[in-house]
This record gives C-alpha cells, sequence and structure tokens, in this order.
C-alpha cells in the first residue's frame, strides 16, 4: 500500500514537473532581454523554491535560493526545462500504451478485430509479454526522472563543493570544542557531585563509627542508614558516569530505571525494531536523563512524557513536560546535551515558551 501511494506521489511530481516546466520556458523566454535585472532574478528564485518543495528537497540546504543568488536559480530553470519535457514524454507513453491497450481489449471483448488483428494464443501473449515490458519500462523512466530533477536540484541550487567543505571542517572542529568542554563540564559535575554529597555523607558515617566505638551502641543504626544512603548516592552517580545497564538491558530498560528513579511521574514510550549504535544510545539516555533532572528540579512538573522511535536513519528523542516552561537552550545542561547530540550530526531543539510545555527533541543519526 505505501508503495502504490509513494508511487502516486511520484507521478504527481513528474506531471507537475513537466506543467512548470513548460511554464518557466516561456519565463525564460520573455525575460531573456531583462536576466540582469533584480525583479527576475527574484522571480527565478521564487520558481526555483517551488520547484525544490515539489521535490520534497530541504529549502535550508539550498544556497541558491538565498538572496543575491538569483543567477544560479535562472540557470537551473533553464536547466531543468529539458528534463521536464523529457518527464511528459515519458507520461505521454504511459498514456498511449494505456489506452491502446485498453482499446485493444475492448475491441477483443465485443469480438471484434483490431487494427486487423484477430486473438489468438501466441498474439495474446506476445502483446501481454511487450506490454509487460513497455510499462515496466515507463515506470522506471518516471523514477529516472524524479531522480534526475533531484540530483540536477541538489548540484545546481546547493552549495559549491568548496565552501560545503570549508562549512564541514568548521562545523567538525566546534564539534570537537563542544565535546571537549563537555567531557569538563561533566568532570566538574561528577567532582562536585562526590564532594558535596557524597563525601560529606562518609565523613559523617566515619564520626557516627567512631561515636559507636566509645560504648554508644546506638548509633551503629544511625550509621547503617548513612551507609545505605552513601551507597544510593554512589551508585546515582555511577550510573550519571555511564549506565551499566544500558549495554545488557538496552535503551527502553535503561530508561525505564530512570522514570523509576525519578520523583516526578515519567511515562516512557520506547518503540525501537532494533538497538540502535551504542553512541546513539548513549546520547538519547542522557537527552532524557538531563530532561527528566530538569523537569522535576526547575520546571515543577507533575508529568513527563518519554518517546523514542525511528524516523528512517535515525532516531528521535522527545521528552514533554507539563511544568512551567522558559528553559533555555543555553543554559548549563541543555547546552551540554546541545554539544553531544551535534558530535553525532545530529539536531536539538527546546521548545519551552513561558507558561509551559516544554519539549526537548534529539534526532540522532544512525549512519
Amino acid at each position: 500500500m505505501r508503495a502504490a501511494v509513494d508511487g502516486l506521489r511520484l507521478g504527481a511530481a513528474v506531471v507537475l514537473g513537466t506543467v512548470t516546466a513548460l511554464a518557466e520556458l516561456l519565463f525564460l523566454l520573455f525575460t531573456l532581454p531583462f536576466l540582469g535585472n533584480p525583479n527576475v532574478w527574484a522571480t527565478a528564485r521564487r520558481l526555483a523554491r517551488l520547484e525544490a518543495r515539489r521535490l520534497r528537497l530541504d529549502l535550508s540546504e539550498l544556497d541558491a535560493l538565498t538572496e543575491g543568488r538569483g543567477k544560479r536559480a535562472s540557470g537551473y530553470l533553464a536547466t531543468r526545462v529539458p528534463v521536464g519535457i523529457l518527464g511528459g514524454l515519458v507520461l505521454w507513453l504511459l498514456w498511449f500504451g494505456l489506452s491502446t491497450g485498453v482499446r485493444l481489449a475492448a475491441a477483443w471483448g465485443r469480438g471484434e478485430p483490431f487494427d486487423g488483428m484477430v486473438p489468438s494464443v501466441p498474439l495474446v501473449t506476445y502483446l501481454g509479454v511487450a506490454g509487460f515490458l513497455g510499462l515496466f519500462l515507463v515506470l522506471s523512466g518516471l523514477a529516472g526522472v524524479h531522480a534526475l530533477e533531484r540530483r540536477l536540484a541538489r548540484r545546481m541550487l546547493g552549495p559549491d563543493p568548496t565552501q560545503a567543505l570549508q562549512r564541514r571542517i568548521a562545523e567538525l572542529a566546534e564539534s570537537r570544542a563542544g565535546i571537549v568542554a563537555a567531557v569538563d563540564s561533566e568532570r566538574r559535575r561528577i567532582e562536585r557531585d562526590l564532594h558535596d554529597g557524597l563525601q560529606q555523607r562518609l565523613v559523617a558515617l566515619s564520626m557516627l563509627i567512631g561515636r559507636s566505638l566509645r560504648g554508644r551502641t546506638e548509633l551503629m543504626h544511625q550509621a547503617h542508614q548513612e551507609a545505605q544512603q552513601a551507597l544510593a548516592e554512589l551508585r546515582e552517580v555511577a550510573w550519571r558516569v555511564y549506565p551499566s545497564g544500558l549495554d545488557s538491558l538496552g535503551l527502553g530498560e535503561a530508561l525505564a530505571g530512570v522514570a523509576e528513579r525519578s520523583s516526578v511521574p515519567v511515562k516512557v514510550d520506547c518503540r525501537l525494531e532494533e538497538r540502535p549504535p551504542m553512541a546513539v544510545e548513549t546520547a538519547a539516555y542522557f537527552v532524557v536523563c538531563e530532561a527528566v533532572t530538569n523537569a522535576a528540579k526547575h520546571a515543577g512538573a507533575t508529568l513527563i512524557t518519554v518517546e523514542v522511535h525511528e524516523e528512517g536513519p535515525a532516531v528521535v528523542v522527545r521528552v514533554r513536560d507539563d511544568g512551567s516552561g522558559g528553559a533555555q537552550a543555553s543554559g548549563g545542561g541543555l547546552s551540554g546535551l546541545a554539544r553531544r547530540v551535534a558530535a553525532l550530526d545530529g539536531r536539538f531543539e527546546v521548545t519551552s515558551p513561558a507558561g509551559g510545555p516544554t519539549t526537548i527533541t534529539a534526532v540522532l543519526p544512525c549512519g
């Protein structure tokens, strides 16, 4: 069913591409004497933007659609006109073949010859095989025209290869610096947790044991409670360094553990057909941990919803809470998560209007 829907969508895109190709040919012919005019270039950019939407391309990745790039957009329109006309020819072949087949079947169904031909087993077999092969070739042609149009749009409207390489180098340098900063920040956080929490509790435990050795046996119960609390805090710090259960239990069970330890009710919906790469699992886990911690400590939330699912070659993590909102992506914890996600070439978004709700979304590529 989905293949049929995709096929119909592709066919509609080619049909629309044929119509727009004829319209763009007229536009280029009428504006040929005025190609240097800024208004003509602006119109060319708008037409190229419509083509990109028809081909379901990401407009943010197409540099030629930005201001001042009308010359490249005009060149793209001139180049794609023959491709659009080619798509029209393929569609005409499809229509001609289907209409001929319908008229042939109707004539033979009435017992009449078609173009001097009467049905026979060899003839029907021959025409059936030929029709099937012709239909396959025509449909392949439609798919080829659509793929050619998408490739042409990316090539002519996308960034210059040198600029794209320079941009990628800058992104890698920024993400590397972000990783270093995130690691240092996490180390400081762990040191602070150990110093301010666990270390103080162990000092108190040592003092209680020392006092109990001097004959105050009633303090042993209190020392036992302190030891249990210290173990719980040590376990919490260890899970924040790296969740050991993630390796053996998988992301779903690890997130269930986050929900159990949270002071606010957390509803987890993790639907993954197969385990993603370990780096993706780890990043998803820490995104949920930080988002749940922020919602419980700062947002005054009463319910947190965690959704993890696949969208194409990526894992999407979405955490919503019904708190007071106002979270900033530039905040200490969230900025660290953004750097962690960026290191995987992912996308990190925070939507948190005043009064709530807050939604944190991370898209983590698996490829």
